[in-house]
């Protein structure tokens, strides 16, 4: 909201000039011009001179605005994650939970990268199993070849492996917009059977059918995928940071979907 005051008024009301807030952040006070001008983070109040200013609740919104950059959504995306969640600290700690299997994940990299620059140096021979230590480039592979098979795996391995980076950019592009929208979903209150959930769960399908062949994506299957989406953190977390529910959603939906028959 933006409120013209006196210059006293307006630092009480906000604090944090346009150039404090960019410096702190890492941006420039160009893109946080931008970022008022399209209504994804307003300037809280505005001074004399057109000085932009912000409060508390705004450094909260751009700092969720930065994390979901560091996703790769675009900014329309991120607008609409952001506009459908009210409750700042539910979404936050979502966040944390993002933030804190990837610093994990980095350490173990981390780790392993010293250990190998170590051998190295000492003339040692290589483990395999230090080696790679947090690349976790197999990470689900026991829990597809347990429930579809080592033959299942291994087409996926091989499929993503044949895609350039652009590709691969693209289908995760379209798993973060699945995602946002799942988010939508549940913020809407729509049922998993109506038209917006059945949208939702034949998007999921067609992303999901890019690395299976359809003729192995039966229901049984897409339904126990829609279960690990809600009860297996590492895929829950894939979902979540986009919107408390998200994974719910999309799981309730995909059910409804696979119950008839998809």
């Amino acid at each position: 909201m933006r409120e013209p005051t006196d210059g006293s008024g307006t630092a009480a009301k906000a604090p944090h000039g346009i150039a404090e807030v960019a410096r702190s952040a890492g941006v420039s006070s160009r893109t946080l011009r931008h970022y008022d001008a399209i209504g994804l983070l307003p300037a809280t109040a505005v001074g004399d001179g057109g000085l932009r200013r912000y409060d508390d609740r705004a450094l909260v919104r751009l700092q969720r605005i930065l994390l979901l950059r560091g996703l790769g959504l675009g900014l329309s995306e991120i607008r609409r994650v952001l506009d459908g969640e009210q409750d700042d600290v539910t979404a936050l700690t979502a966040h944390v939970a993002l933030l804190e299997r990837e610093r994990d994940r980095v350490a173990r990299q981390l780790a392993a990268v010293r250990t190998t620059i170590s051998r190295i140096e000492r003339g040692e021979d290589m483990n395999a199993t230090d080696t790679f230590d947090g690349f976790d480039q197999t990470r689900y592979k026991q829990e597809v070849e347990e429930r579809w098979g080592a033959e299942a795996w291994q087409q996926g391995a091989d499929w993503w492996g044949a895609k350039d980076p652009a590709a691969k950019e693209a289908f995760q592009a379209e798993q973060r917009a699945i995602a946002v929208d799942a988010a939508a979903l549940a913020a809407s209150g729509a049922g998993a059977d109506s038209d917006r959930g059945r949208a939702l769960a034949r998007r999921q399908f067609a992303w999901l059918a890019e690395a299976t062949p359809a003729a192995e994506l039966t229901a049984e299957r897409f339904r126990t995928l829609a279960e690990m989406y809600v009860h297996d953190e590492r895929f829950s977390h894939a979902y979540e940071w986009a919107g408390v529910g998200a994974a719910r959603a999309l799981r309730d939906a995909m059910v409804a979907l696979a119950d008839d028959g998809l």
